[in-house]
């Protein structure tokens, strides 16, 4: 092997091992920009797929800048195509809303769910959460996003003081819960594979099943996904309990030996009719959990 070969290998494995590093702060951003830490996984998948497809030829001074600016942009496209799908397209662009309202404070910043950060216009979110959440300087803040620092100035203005006047505001939102054929399927889903009878949570799967083991691989088919489970069978860090992730059906995982903490990561599930059509299993993706609106049913000392 050459050393010019050596040099090129070594630095695609720099690299990605700064994309992993850098993962988890880029999906804090991610999620809050779309209210949703699942939706904010999907941009992070999008934003490290064009890392790795730009970067080979290409002099990036700044590694985590660049990538930032790549996941502001990613956002943005996310939002502008979920907003042309909503039914409720008769709003203002999010682009063109203007708040006037005054400064807030750190703590209203950190009391915002990801559904509270929604409620602010695309630019006071994006300032608000690359400053106040992840530390970013103004002049940062005016790289990733594209603004002037005047601009940035008058978002986080704006943006600070109406996070203040939202988690003020008493909630008065309908609680989230879980419908009746959802209930059944994740129930008899979680008695199997807290039995750890995973031959019984096989002949749940459909035929084309999906499995996304974020940040680690993806698998196709029954007879490939099947393996998966065997994994599972090894450890003993986890108890599944039914739930609800940023308002989705899903699997939430708990503690065995200390079952009121709060579940350290979650599984999403889709059906075909009673078959499970996909798998989506943030186990290596902890950092999902961090900032999710989560809701655990089932278990001790939880809502049923």
């Amino acid at each position: 092997m050459s050393s010019a070969t050596s040099n090129d290998g070594d630095e695609r494995l720099a690299f990605e091992r700064k994309l992993g590093e850098m993962r988890p702060k880029l999906h804090r951003y991610c999620s809050r920009m779309a209210g949703s830490v699942v939706d904010g996984e999907d941009i992070v998948q999008d934003v490290l797929v064009k890392a790795v497809q730009a970067a080979p030829g290409k002099q990036i001074d700044n590694l985590e800048n660049w990538l930032f600016r790549v996941a502001h942009n990613a956002a943005v496209d996310f939002l502008r195509r979920r907003r042309r799908q909503d039914a409720r397209s008769s709003e203002a662009d999010p682009d063109t809303i203007i708040d006037d309202t005054a400064s807030a404070t750190a703590r209203h910043v950190a009391a915002a769910s990801l559904r509270t950060f929604m409620r602010l216009p695309m630019p006071q979110r994006a300032c608000t959460v690359l400053m106040d959440v992840l530390g970013y300087s103004l002049q940062e803040v005016a790289d990733i996003t594209g603004l002037s620092v005047p601009g940035v100035k008058a978002a986080l203005h704006r943006g600070r003081t109406r996070l203040r006047d939202v988690v003020s505001e008493p909630d008065d939102t309908i609680a989230p819960a879980l419908s009746p054929d959802d209930v059944r399927r994740l129930a008899h889903y979680v008695d199997r594979f807290n039995a750890r009878d995973f031959d019984a949570v096989r002949d749940l799967l459909a035929d084309d099943v999906r499995l996304e083991l974020v940040s680690r691989g993806r698998m196709e088919g029954r007879r490939e996904v099947s393996k998966y489970f065997h994994n599972y069978s090894g450890v003993h860090d986890w108890r599944l309990v039914p739930g609800l992730v940023d308002r989705r059906p899903a699997l939430l995982a708990l503690d065995p030996n200390d079952l009121a903490a709060p579940p350290s990561y979650f599984i999403l599930l889709e059906w075909a009719e009673d078959r499970i059509a996909s798998i989506r299993d943030f186990r290596h993706a902890r950092y999902a959990a961090e900032s999710a609106e989560m809701v655990v049913f089932g278990a001790p000392g939880r809502p049923s």
